[in-house]
């Protein structure tokens, strides 16, 4: 069985799904003190639920507007496939010029696009670097699954890593996207030219879409400045996505 996966809205996965707001000031998400919560790192199997509730209420929010959004996805890939980019090596990289003809195809609600693969076993630093910039760029950080099947401690690892100020962490939980681009090492960046249908089963493959793909420990900025460099099929939202991150730093 195949689903269809639109890169739309804000960040729409069908697998599980996190948005969390960090902040440096005492800060309350249906009632849990997410403040409290890094300064413990550890939490209440009351505050593990309640958190685990929000995920869930926000993961359904966040599918619904990828329903809503999918016409709009579509069309941004028409967009973006109609355009042609140089193919000699020689010519000059207009990096601003790229920007401003991609921007009118995507749009800041329009993403996402890039993919960051993470996993909890990576130092902490390094997590919460990648967590940080991915989410100001405006793509989504992707974990295989959940430790030992336990929300509890994935919650209670990533209240550790959460970034410290107006930072909307965009976090998502999906195995899947780990199968389909064949991501056994972490950390790893993708960038995607158009939206995709992504297997649901075992025994199917997912057609992957016309992307750049880096992996190793690299900043985000390294990543997306040789992916728009790179004149590959995801070097025009590459450097959608670099721009942005530059704007929030």
């Amino acid at each position: 069985m195949r689903r269809h996966l639109f890169v739309a809205g804000t960040a729409a996965f069908t697998g599980l799904l996190l948005g969390l707001a960090a902040t440096s000031g005492a800060q309350t998400v249906d009632g849990l003190d997410l403040a409290k919560v890094r300064a413990r790192a550890k939490l209440s199997p009351q505050e593990a639920e309640a958190l685990t509730n929000v995920v869930a209420r926000r993961g359904e929010a966040l599918r619904r507007d990828a329903a809503d959004n999918a016409a709009s996805a579509r069309a941004v890939a028409a967009r973006y496939a109609s355009t042609k980019t140089s193919g000699d090596p020689a010519a000059t990289f207009d990096f601003d010029g790229m920007v401003a003809a991609s921007g009118k195809q995507m749009a800041p609600e329009d993403a996402p696009r890039l993919l960051a693969f993470a996993s909890l076993s990576m130092p902490s630093a390094s997590l919460q670097a990648m967590i940080a910039d991915v989410s100001r760029a405006g793509g989504v950080v992707v974990f295989r699954g959940l430790p030992g099947n336990s929300a509890r401690t994935f919650t209670t690892a990533l209240a550790k890593v959460l970034p410290p100020g107006e930072v909307k962490a965009a976090v998502g939980i999906d195995p899947r996207l780990f199968r389909a681009f064949d991501v056994e090492a972490v950390p790893a960046y993708v960038v995607t030219a158009t939206d995709f249908d992504l297997c649901d089963g075992f025994d199917c493959r997912t057609t992957l879409p016309p992307h750049d793909r880096m992996d190793g420990n690299v900043t985000l900025a390294h990543a997306l400045d040789t992916f728009a460099r790179g004149n590959g099929p995801g070097a025009r939202i590459a450097a959608v996505y670099r721009a942005r991150l530059g704007e929030a730093q």
